[in-house]
This record gives C-alpha cells, sequence and structure tokens, in this order.
C-alpha cells in the first residue's frame, strides 16, 4: 500500500491543509494525517482537539485517517510502516526551513522520502499562525477553515476573553 504520513501541528487545520489533503488522497492509496502534540509550541487547541477537527475536516475522503503523536516523526513512521513525507511549501522560507527537515528526517531514517506540494494560489498566504490570531482578536476567519474550526476557534477564543 502507498501510503503517505502529512505532519504537522494544524493548530488549526486550514483551507490550506484540506488542499494538501483532498490532493494527496487522489495520488495516494492512504494519507495519515499526524497531528503533533507540539507542546513547546504551545497550541491554542488540545491535540485531542486538533485530531478531531481534522477528521472532521477530512471525512470527505475514505483514504485519509488522523492520529496524534508525540516524539520523532521518524519513529512514528517506522510504527506506520510508512515511508514518504508529504509537507506543504508556500515559498522559498518555507523550501529552506522544509529541506532541513527533510534532511534531518532522513539522516535519521535514510529511507524516508519527503514530498513538497505547493498550495493553490487562494490558499498560498495561509498559515495557521495567522488564522489563529486573527481568531484570538474577534476576526472573521471563516474564508481559511472549515465551519467546524470557526467554531473551534470561538470557544476557545470566547473562554480566552482576549
Amino acid at each position: 500500500m502507498n501510503t503517505v504520513v502529512y505532519p504537522g501541528t494544524f493548530d488549526p487545520i486550514t483551507n490550506g491543509h484540506r488542499d494538501l489533503i483532498q490532493r494527496a488522497a487522489r495520488i495516494f492509496d492512504k494519507v495519515v494525517i499526524a497531528v503533533a502534540a507540539s507542546p513547546r509550541k504551545q497550541p491554542a487547541l488540545a491535540l485531542a482537539e486538533r485530531e478531531a477537527l481534522a477528521r472532521e475536516v477530512a471525512a470527505d475522503w475514505p483514504n485519509v485517517e488522523v492520529v496524534g503523536f508525540d516524539g520523532l516523526l521518524t519513529e512514528l513512521l517506522a510504527r506506520l510502516d510508512a515511508r514518504i513525507l508529504l509537507r506543504g511549501v508556500r515559498g522559498a522560507t518555507d523550501f529552506e526551513y522544509e529541506l532541513q527537515l527533510a534532511n534531518m528526517n532522513r539522516a535519521q531514517s535514510p529511507d524516508v522520502e519527503t514530498l513538497f506540494l505547493t498550495p493553490e494560489i487562494q490558499n498560498s498566504y495561509l498559515s495557521s499562525t495567522l488564522v489563529r490570531e486573527i481568531a484570538r482578536l474577534g476576526g472573521d476567519v471563516s474564508q481559511h477553515v472549515s465551519p467546524c474550526v470557526v467554531d473551534a476557534l470561538r470557544r476557545r477564543f470566547a473562554t480566552d476573553g482576549a
């Protein structure tokens, strides 16, 4: 089976992520969205909520599954018996960082390959960081994320008071 793993914090999952998931689901037999715990990033949404949102966003594609993980990505790949990583690249800055990660992953596990996809033009400026900040300040993010994510962000920042 041709499996690709799409790792990320997904805090929150955006339409840019959804675009890449949809395209990967057409290319690969199985797509695993690997939601990283990333405690050092201090995510706004809890891991379980990010996993649930990813499941809801990807519900249209039966060959997509979601797993949460904490630890080395290469260890997760070994557990999943997967050797292909999917990463999104919006521009040159993303590429430099992603190339560094790809080379480090390959150094840890030489059989791991990383594939880069660019987002559709309407998603090329999106980042979870920007969406999260707009939501935190009470702005409308509905054009950037699925309705379930809009609701989750509203709940999260309504209790935050900021």
